[in-house]
């Protein structure tokens, strides 16, 4: 049997991210078991954008769209957010903490 990839794991997390949710990298590290890889995380989402993820709702530890410049376009982070109905605001979620979706609570 294959085993599966960091980067997979990480997209199955991401994927379950709830519409109109956010979550951050370092919340999926911790999830998966690998607390101090946010930064690897973040690779993954750079990478995902061909594999049906929705990278657009993964931001920084205080709801920073960090990843934008990843995306095409210069505020499709920003765009794909706000059709979700989340407010963005200097490049910055707003109601951060309240729109957070933690994968360790959520996914037990």
């Amino acid at each position: 049997m294959e085993e599966v990839s960091f980067f997979d794991k990480v997209y199955e997390v991401a994927r379950l991210i709830p519409y109109g949710r956010v979550t951050s990298y370092g919340a999926i590290a911790k999830y998966l078991g690998a607390a101090r890889s946010a930064r690897m995380v973040g690779w993954a989402m750079n990478n995902s954008h061909s594999k049906d993820v929705p990278a657009h709702r993964v931001v920084n530890r205080v709801g920073v769209l960090t990843g934008k410049h990843h995306f095409e376009g210069t505020n499709l982070m920003q765009q794909l957010l706000e059709n979700e109905g989340v407010k963005v605001r200097d490049n910055q979620v707003v109601d951060f903490k309240t729109l957070f979706w933690d994968p360790m609570a959520e996914l037990k």
